[in-house]
């Protein structure tokens, strides 16, 4: 998986070093998440914040691990999710970021936020709109205790990887209108477009499947 990092970020003129791995580890098990570990993978993606709990739990005597929520937060479990994550990637709605400052306040901790983008333009989809992205943003980045730093991205799925460029491209578009402070942090691709995504400037990719085999119906 680095290799193909290295050579995506070869190809289009870029360091390696600018991309962060990762592991998307949803629905696998602990044991999973601490062989991917001892190989070299430092960040984790959940979605689901019990899950996530039980697993810190389990994989608490590991070191440098750092945890990220990329699935849907409901602001009732904010609590919780500051105290298991280092980044909220999905912040979608002022209320939820309200909802994450007052706990983080409140833990004395300052949580990372990326803005989650509907790049699909479907209601089924997670994510601010495009065009309300930038004002959310404002309004988030004044919030106590976030530090606002960058987008979070899901491009719809098509068959060819090379057809989500140009939603990638426009999330980049986005991103570089952001004050430079805010500016760190592009979550885009996964296992099927990640080098696509790459290609049109993600800093971050999200990998699963390709990591970890297809996800076990019951971990």
């Amino acid at each position: 998986m680095r290799e193909r990092i290295i050579a995506a970020a070869a190809r289009a003129g870029r360091s390696p070093d600018e991309i962060t791995l990762v592991g998307v580890s949803k629905r696998h098990s602990a044991e999973s998440v601490r062989a991917a570990w001892a190989a070299g993978v430092r960040e984790f993606g959940e979605n689901y914040v019990q899950e996530a709990h039980e697993k810190c739990a389990q994989l608490s005597d590991l070191s440098e691990l750092r945890w990220h929520l990329i699935g849907s937060l409901q602001s009732n479990k904010a609590r919780l999710a500051v105290s298991l994550f280092e980044m909220v990637q999905t912040v979608d709605r002022l209320s939820l970021a309200q909802a994450l400052s007052r706990a983080a306040v409140e833990r004395q901790k300052e949580l990372s936020v990326l803005v989650e983008v509907n790049l699909a333009g479907s209601a089924n989809r997670a994510g601010v709109t495009e065009a309300d992205a930038l004002a959310l943003c404002e309004q988030v980045s004044v919030l106590p205790n976030l530090r606002l730093s960058g987008f979070m991205g899901m491009a719809p799925l098509c068959a060819d990887a090379e057809a989500t460029r140009p939603h990638f491209a426009r999330l980049r578009q986005l991103f570089e209108g952001l004050p430079d402070a805010q500016r760190q942090v592009l979550s885009m691709g996964m296992s099927g477009d990640f080098e696509a995504a790459i290609a049109e400037g993600a800093t971050l990719v999200r990998i699963g499947t390709a990591l970890f085999g297809q996800r076990p119906s019951v971990v």
